[in-house]
C-alpha cells in the first residue's frame, strides 16, 4: 500500500533567476558565434538553449492548501506542499491534488429503521485529503469513493436505529442526535480510512417518515405525547389528594369515614384530572340521607 512521502523541491524563484541569466549569457554568446561562423560552437550552444528552456519546463506552482504529486514514469516520486513557485525535474509529471476542507450533502435515501419503517434521511459530511498517495492511487476516483461510501454509511446507521425509541435506555434516530452522528462519522471515516480521508464532521441534514406513512406515524406521536401529559397530570394530581387528606385529618379540619374519603378523592380528581373547568355543586344534604 501507497503511503504518502514528502518530497522537497527546489525554490522556483532561483532557479527561474538563474535560468533566465544562463538564456542571455547563453544567447549573446549565441549571437557571436553565428557572426564569428564557429558551427562547432553555434551547435553547442544552440543545445545549451535547448537544455535551458527544458530545465524552464520544471518549474511548477504549488497553491496554498494544495498539493502536487510528482511521478517518474509511472512510479510516485512524492508530494510537494510547500506553497509558491517551485522547481522539480522536468521529467517529473506534476499531478495537483486539493487538501482544502470539503463537504457534500447526500441524497434523501429512503430506507427502513430496525423497526422495519420506512424513513427517509440524508447527511452533511464534511472531509479532507490527508494521504495524498492514497487518494490518488488506492481508489479509483477519491471524490466518487467518498460520496458512495458516505451514502453507504447513512444507510447502514438508518437500519442500526429506530426513529424513535420505545424505552428509556434505548438510542434513536430522533432521540440521541448527538450519539447517533458520532457513530456516524466513526463508521463513514472508517471506510473512507483507504482512501487517505479525514472525516471532521458528519451532520443528520435530514430526518423524516416516508410519506406514504408519515400521517399515521404522526397520530402515533400525538397519541404517545397524550397519554405522556395524562400520566403526569394523574401522578400530581394523587399527590395533591394524599396531601389534602393528610393536612385535613393532621389539623383535625373535619372527621372523614372512608365513605367521605372515597368521595373527596373522587372529586378532587375529577377537579384536577378534568379537561374542563369543575362545576361547583352544592350539597344541602347528607351522604346518609
Amino acid at each position: 500500500m501507497l503511503k504518502e512521502r514528502e518530497v522537497s523541491t527546489v525554490s522556483g524563484g532561483l532557479v527561474l533567476a538563474v535560468l533566465l541569466a544562463a538564456a542571455g549569457a547563453i544567447a549573446y554568446l549565441f549571437y557571436q558565434a553565428v557572426l564569428a561562423g564557429q558551427i562547432g560552437l553555434t551547435v553547442a550552444l544552440a543545445l545549451a538553449i535547448a537544455a535551458d528552456a527544458l530545465l524552464l519546463a520544471g518549474l511548477f506552482m504549488v497553491n496554498p492548501n494544495e498539493a502536487k504529486v510528482l511521478q517518474l514514469f509511472g512510479r510516485y516520486i512524492g508530494t510537494a506542499k510547500l506553497a509558491g513557485l517551485r522547481w522539480a525535474s522536468p521529467f517529473y509529471s506534476k499531478r495537483p491534488i486539493s487538501l482544502r476542507v470539503r463537504n457534500f450533502e447526500s441524497e434523501h435515501l429512503k430506507v427502513n429503521d430496525l423497526d422495519g419503517n420506512p424513513i427517509e434521511i440524508a447527511a452533511v459530511v464534511v472531509w479532507r485529503v490527508v494521504d495524498t498517495a492514497e487518494a490518488l492511487f488506492q481508489v479509483d476516483n477519491y471524490e466518487q469513493f467518498v460520496r458512495v461510501q458516505s451514502e453507504a454509511a447513512v444507510r447502514n446507521l438508518a437500519s442500526r436505529y429506530s426513529y424513535d425509541a420505545h424505552d428509556v435506555n434505548g438510542h434513536s434516530l430522533r432521540g440521541n442526535t448527538a450519539f447517533v452522528v458520532d457513530h456516524l462519522r466513526k463508521e463513514i471515516q472508517d471506510r473512507l480510512t483507504a482512501a487517505g480521508v479525514e472525516v471532521i464532521e458528519a451532520r443528520i441534514s435530514h430526518l423524516a417518515y416516508a410519506p406514504e406513512i408519515a400521517q399515521a406515524m404522526l397520530q402515533r406521536q400525538q397519541a404517545s405525547a397524550i397519554i405522556a401529559a395524562r400520566q403526569k397530570i394523574v401522578e400530581g394530581a394523587v399527590g395533591m389528594v394524599e396531601m389534602a387528606l393528610n393536612q385535613l385529618s393532621r389539623n383535625n379540619v373535619v372527621e372523614l369515614d372512608q365513605e367521605r374519603r372515597a368521595a373527596m378523592v373522587s372529586n378532587l380528581l375529577v377537579v384536577l384530572c378534568g379537561e374542563r373547568n369543575a362545576q361547583p355543586v352544592v350539597n344541602t344534604g347528607s351522604l346518609y340521607t
